[in-house]
């Protein structure tokens, strides 16, 4: 990344020969990912003569926004009730009550009896930096802070390290080397100076930052020095938002850590137990830095605009409150939320955690890398797979279906966590890459030979394009391959594109036609052919449905022009 540590490594260059099993496993990554890629894509495709895109990581992943729709629409909502006390300087409350009658009762006592102080607990605790970003941990939040998807991300970190302003951004690792220790403090000092708003730091803790055991392929990202005398200000919007994210992470990755004082006071009053919770910050610590870079932000984050805690008037035990108001509050349990690219990309990072930690020594884990991860979601995006509305991902009709028809043993996260438990096997020289090439190749033909003369619905991957809506139910009306019909299976509306009254017209019912005739009741047509005197006109042509088996039509002639002889 910088002149310095180019010089460093070709100074320190190892045989490639000490690198020949890693070359060996990766070799069978690549292998193994497009056998079972295209022996999956052509097989579903062909059993449903449609083109289903199926892959090792990208099915998984699939599945994993499939399930969290369905946990989303089966949720049901459950009414839950609690009762606020206010003492006037602060608000307690209790917990949950069984029924409406029964938080009512509750408020009702409270208001004619005094509030108690029975209980207050204060404890010092503290918050400490985050990590250092890795590629994931920066596609989250530039998913979360400026609703970039992963892909943009990635293409800015991109044009970032070509500009020699960032560090390689394919990394998976949240650490630096502790060669790197010493650079630190200046590299801090370089930075600071070129964020657009006015931050302090007083030390640099490098300690925290560096582990040699942390770091697999790369190190953590980094800004580089050469930011401190680049004209930012010409760089494009997302890089530029980009390089302040990495810069700020830097600074507060080595910052000092946050300490707070929480109190929380156990209050009866009315027979029932109240709690009051609130919060001091004693010192800010590496938050300063985090809350200088948001309040610049226009759009607040989520989780940065809920109420925080505030801090609780001086309290003691035996304290007591005369004349409190106490209402009773409806509230409902909450459902999963949606996916956006952050919440996946976390559940991707973390997928079937379970079969990972029973394997044991695996560096990699989850679905995909950090360098692959954006290229997968894209896919699934164009492929009709997901689909994206605002922030949210979301599975389509096609991806569902797929999730549907395929076998756990394609769609679940466990078979990467077998896969890298081999290829670490591979690395380490306990297994041939050959043998483990010959459990890839035995798990496909297993696959081909399960679905070996299975009969399957092919229909349900066929795309069915709305035209309009059905004048008798309201329904979609949708093409089939000899007719535009009604989605609802009550409905037997149908228009025939052999349609007699069309054909002895030599006339055929087109989508467009169909399509105006829904939204209008009637359309113009020219070049219709009359039986009767064997010459072409052009008529209006009305729906005249009457709710029958059949859908009629009827001619309607243009008006005959008035008499406007002598004029002109």
């Amino acid at each position: 990344m910088e002149d310095t540590a180019i010089r460093e490594g070709f100074a320190a260059l190892r045989p490639g020969k000490d690198y020949d099993r890693l070359y060996e496993a990766a070799l069978c990554r690549a292998k193994a990912d497009w056998l079972v890629g295209i022996s999956g894509t052509r097989l579903f495709s062909s059993l449903y003569q449609k083109t289903l895109n199926v892959g090792r990581v990208m099915t998984p992943t699939l599945a994993l926004v499939v399930e969290r729709e369905a946990a989303i629409s089966g949720f049901k909502k459950e009414k839950f009730y609690t009762v606020v006390l206010d003492c006037g300087k602060f608000t307690a409350v209790s917990g949950r009550c069984e029924s409406r009658k029964a938080a009512d009762h509750l408020a009702a006592a409270c208001a004619v009896q005094t509030a108690v102080v029975n209980k207050v607990e204060k404890k010092q605790k503290s918050a400490q930096p985050p990590k250092l970003y890795d590629l994931t941990s920066l596609q989250r939040d530039g998913n979360r802070l400026f609703g970039y998807t992963a892909q943009q991300v990635l293409d800015y970190a991109q044009a970032l390290y070509e500009k020699k302003l960032l560090t390689y951004p394919r990394t998976d690792s949240n650490y630096l080397t502790e060669d790197m220790r010493d650079t630190l403090p200046g590299l801090c000092e370089a930075v600071i100076s070129a964020l657009p708003f006015p931050v302090t730091v007083s030390g640099v803790d490098a300690a925290r930052v560096t582990d040699n055991a942390k770091v697999s392929d790369h190190h953590a990202l980094l800004p580089t020095n050469q930011m401190a005398g680049a004209e930012l200000s010409a760089l494009p919007a997302g890089e530029r938002n980009l390089l302040t994210l990495v810069t700020v992470r830097l600074l507060c990755a080595v910052g000092e850590k946050q300490v707070y004082e929480d109190t929380e006071a156990e209050i009866t009053c009315g027979g029932g137990l109240f709690t009051a919770k609130g919060r001091v910050i004693v010192s800010p610590g590496f938050t300063e830095v985090e809350q200088a870079f948001l309040s610049t932000l226009k759009k607040k984050p989520e989780s940065d605009s809920k109420e925080q805690l505030g801090a609780l008037p001086p309290l003691s035990q035996g304290q007591t409150f005369e004349k409190v108001k106490a209402s009773a509050k409806e509230r409902t349990t909450s459902p999963p939320r949606h996916f956006t690219e952050d919440l996946l990309l976390s559940a991707m990072e973390h997928a079937s955690a379970q079969e990972f930690a029973q394997i044991g020594d695996v560096e990699r884990t989850g679905l995909g890398t950090p360098a692959t991860r954006a290229g997968v979601l894209e896919k699934l995006v164009r492929g009709g797979f997901l689909e994206r509305k605002g922030r949210q991902l979301l599975p389509t009709k096609k991806g569902t279906d797929l999730i549907a028809v395929l076998p756990d043993t394609v769609k679940s996260a466990s078979l990467t966590a077998r896969w890298e438990s081999g290829l670490k096997d591979v690395e380490r020289g306990e297994q041939s890459a050959a043998a483990f090439m010959e459990g890839i190749e035995g798990m496909v033909s297993d696959l081909v030979a399960q679905y070996r003369g299975v009969s399957v619905d092919t229909s349900m991957f066929r795309s069915r394009e709305v035209i309009g809506a059905c004048p008798r139910c309201g329904s979609d009306v949708v093409e089939g391959k000899k007719n535009f019909y009604c989605a609802s299976r009550e409905c037997q509306f149908s228009m025939w594109k052999d349609d007699r009254f069309f054909t002895s017209k030599r006339k055929e019912l087109t989508k467009p036609m169909a399509a105006a005739l829904l939204k209008s009741g009637r359309i113009k047509v020219k070049g219709l052919f009359s039986e009767k005197k064997g010459v072409l006109y052009d008529a209006f042509v009305a729906l005249a449905d009457t709710g029958g088996k059949y859908v009629n039509y009827k001619i309607e002639l243009p008006p005959r022009p008035k008499n406007t002889q002598g004029k002109e």
